[in-house]
């Protein structure tokens, strides 16, 4: 089952970043203040943007690495200007042999 990654603009002008499964569902507990503490009081606005990802620890990697880009850099990954890859760490490279575990 894919799982989203989000981001919300809230009433403040910041950017709150979340995952779900069903993000529609998600914004409205985040708009009626049953969704995260941080959105009770800045009040979600709207969706920036969502990203689907293939599984819940994919998931929660990405939100790691978008919770700790400013908001400015949110915004650009809102607006296309940076793609979700760029903010991930690079798969590792499949080109190169596993090291051998000693004997």
């Amino acid at each position: 089952m894919p799982w989203f990654l989000y981001l919300l603009e809230c009433a403040d002008g910041s950017v709150y970043t979340g995952i779900a499964v069903d993000v529609a569902a998600r914004f409205a507990q985040h708009a009626n203040g049953t969704g995260a503490r941080y959105t009770r009081s800045r009040k979600p606005v709207r969706v920036l943007a969502q990203f689907e990802l293939a599984d819940r620890a994919s998931a929660l990697r990405a939100e790691y690495r978008v919770k700790q880009l400013t908001a400015r850099e949110k915004r650009a990954l809102a607006a296309g200007a940076r793609t979700l890859e760029s903010v991930l760490p690079a798969p590792p490279d499949s080109t190169q042999p596993e090291a051998e575990a000693p004997v």
